[in-house]
């Protein structure tokens, strides 16, 4: 199918458009799309953007497709696979404030990409991803996975009825997540190894059997994660954070972030830029130390983990493929990245579940490096921040129950939480909520 779309392909190191690989750079060499930005559009497109959201039309009630100039311009719209994904709640919990360090004079707010239609922000870039591959004449498509991307992509493939194959690391992914693969209908490949041993397999079997391979290296996937940025600024009024939080694993979304930040900025959608922060888990955090090595003056390069491991599945990543994107936006953003502890994490998580809230595991990394920020100096307590929630609680519910019973190993138990045994009589449950009553 032959499909004349206005963004151009590019190389991240020399800047040269480019069919398929650079052939300055090598095979291994990043790409992106660029799509055509056209300096002072700003006012009319959000008038555009503005008119969707009271539209009843498919495409336009997608809190991505609704900014498909920016997205994936010229795509016939018969061509576009939706969920009506996106639109996802942006929540202010005063109470937070306390628990990252923020004063009352402080804003924070919590974008919860939970609310996609599989449970994970992983909707918004697989929903482009599915349908340039199918105009693109894909017969199977594929990913490797910690359990959201395949869920993703099991969701999208059977709704636009094509073949899903996913590859997942043997017993590291969450119940909930391989429930939801697996109900999809997708073809589930367990890989005894890493995340990034499975990340290899699918770049090696993708290029062999001819599947369409939708991880974050497809660079319309990071197209379709541009739209947490942009979403996120149309429900603050176009009004600039002073901060972004968020979690970082394959780096894909710091470097979709960026991008969208930057083109926004092009085009006078926003006037200024906000400062961004990745956070890691400690147990799986080179791109973290990578940034701490730089700003040290170190010139070496980048270290992968071998071994990740953190409760935090989701982003329990030691080979990242998007550092030398997540590098150039972080850079440009003046940015930082930083690792926090599963204890951390854990207590993070508990923070904003109290809230009514909830996110999974990995989600509530960007509550903890808050806390951290904040602590350290680096974030002003009075700071206007937006934190990114990439999954939902129900995500990793063992991880959950096991925190409030205690039996997570090294992670001690949060006091006044978790379940406990009654008596079926008055005096029992009295007892049981006497510091209650």
């Amino acid at each position: 199918m032959n499909i004349e779309l206005a963004s151009q392909l590019h190389c991240v190191r020399c800047g040269g458009e480019v069919e398929t690989t650079c052939g300055d750079c090598g095979p291994e060499a990043p790409l992106e799309l660029r799509p055509p930005l056209e300096p002072g559009s700003g006012p009319a497109l959000l008038e555009l953007f503005s008119q969707r959201r009271l539209s009843r039309r498919g495409p336009d009630r997608s809190g991505v497709w609704r900014y498909r100039e920016l997205i994936a311009p010229g795509l016939p719209e018969d061509l576009i696979v939706t969920r009506m994904e996106g639109n996802t709640g942006l929540y202010e919990p005063r109470h937070l404030n306390a628990f990252a360090g923020l004063s009352s004079q402080g804003k924070l707010y919590l974008k919860h990409e939970g609310e996609n239609p599989t449970g994970s922000f992983k909707d918004r870039g697989m929903c482009v991803g599915i349908s340039l591959a199918i105009a693109e004449g894909a017969k199977v498509v594929a990913c490797a996975s910690t359990g959201n991307t395949s869920s993703s992509l099991a969701s999208y493939a059977a709704l636009a009825g094509i073949p899903g194959v996913v590859f997942v690391p043997a017993g590291k992914i969450s119940s909930g997540k391989l429930a939801q693969t697996v109900a999809y209908g997708a073809r589930v490949l367990e890989v005894e190894g890493s995340f990034d041993l499975a990340m290899r397999l699918v770049e090696e079997a993708s290029a062999h059997f001819g599947l369409g391979l939708l991880n974050s290296i497809n660079p319309w996937r990071v197209e379709g994660q541009k739209s947490i940025c942009l979403e996120l600024l149309d429900d603050l009024g176009w009004e600039v954070p002073d901060w972004i939080v968020l979690p970082s694993g394959n780096l894909g979304n710091i470097s979709a972030l960026g991008k969208a930040l930057r083109e926004a900025h092009t085009l006078g959608l926003i006037d200024r830029l906000p400062r961004v922060a990745c956070v890691q888990a400690a147990g799986a955090s080179p791109f973290a130390r990578y940034v701490e090595s730089r700003a040290q003056g170190e010139t070496g390069e980048f270290m992968i983990e071998p071994d990740p491991e953190t409760v935090a599945t989701a982003i329990r990543i030691g080979a990242p493929r998007s550092v030398e994107k997540a590098i150039r936006e972080l850079e440009h953003l003046q940015g930082t990245a930083l690792s926090v502890s599963d204890a951390e994490i854990l207590a993070a998580k508990a923070a904003v579940d109290a809230c009514g809230v909830g996110c999974e595991p990995a989600s509530a990394a960007s509550i903890a490096g808050l806390k951290r920020l904040v602590a350290a100096g680096v974030i002003p307590p009075d700071a206007t921040v937006a934190a990114i929630l990439t999954g939902h609680l129900l995500k990793d519910p063992d991880t959950t129950v096991g925190y409030h019973d205690g039996t997570l190993p090294g992670i001690p138990r949060p006091s006044g939480l978790g379940r406990q045994t009654v008596e079926a009589n008055l005096d029992s449950i009295g007892a049981a909520l006497s510091d209650l009553l």
